[in-house]
């Protein structure tokens, strides 16, 4: 069950994304077009796109022809999500209550997301609107910091606390609602100038939840970053695609 403080948790997370809405849709990354057949499958199928932010995996999911329903906890992504994607169904929800009926969808995906649900209580509502023989579907792009400036950037702005398979490993494990995961890595690389990468530091939960004074001096040294590496057009930020498709158990 979850406790207080992870319902607080999710209240300040909803919160912190939606005053970054702008932010997030400037500058976050897309993702590696092989990963959406690979996490969903061949079209057309029904998918809930969960924690869909401003649509960064929704745009891909309906390019690639399925029937998409997207649910984020934070108002304002999903205002920037309805305003690019009219035509997708776009309700406020969270991982723990999802506003879908029974057995709705074939495939859940969760993108850049599933680190901050409660699994307890989300893994049980993600098999309740999946039909028999239906998939979840994680994905996260991670900076790769074997890169020396990319490392040097989360040593200025930080990076995730756990590593996707981390974060797969213990919350799948040991449960009842999907049988083993399987994984998968592609590559991706995002072009980026200098305000790009400013908004995509703004756009970080970790960033965007510290006081004015640290932002601003985070923001300084990414500036001074950028001038060091970047070239007349731009900088080239690489990243590993972590991506995990598991079946809901029978």
């Amino acid at each position: 069950m979850a406790t207080d403080g992870a319902e607080r948790h999710l209240r300040e997370r909803a919160a912190v994304f939606g005053r970054v809405a702008d932010a997030y849709e400037r500058a976050r990354p897309d993702y590696p077009p092989q990963a959406v057949p690979w996490l969903v499958g061949p079209a057309p199928r029904r998918v809930l796109d969960l924690g869909a932010g401003t649509g960064k995996l929704t745009r891909a999911l309906v390019a690639a022809g399925h029937d998409v329903a997207a649910v984020d906890p934070a108002a304002a992504m999903l205002d920037t999500l309805r305003g690019g994607l009219p035509g997708v169904d776009a309700r406020k929800g969270s991982a723990e209550a999802l506003p879908l009926p029974d057995a709705d969808v074939d495939v859940v995906v969760v993108a850049q997301a599933f680190h901050w649900f409660d699994p307890d209580r989300a893994l049980p509502e993600i098999a309740r609107v999946l039909r028999p023989g239906g998939r979840l579907g994680l994905v996260w792009n991670i900076r790769d910091e074997t890169v020396q400036w990319v490392a040097d950037l989360s040593a200025v702005a930080g990076s995730l606390d756990a590593l996707p398979a981390d974060v797969v490993e213990s919350r799948l494990a040991a449960q009842e609602w999907f049988g083993e995961p399987e994984a998968t890595t592609f590559p991706f690389v995002q072009r980026l100038d200098r305000n790009t990468l400013l908004s995509l530091v703004e756009s970080r939960s970790y960033v965007a939840i510290r006081p004015p004074q640290e932002r601003a001096a985070i923001y300084a040294e990414v500036r001074r970053l950028y001038e060091r590496h970047a070239s007349p057009d731009g900088l080239d930020l690489p990243y590993t695609t972590h991506c995990y498709r598991a079946h809901r158990s029978s």
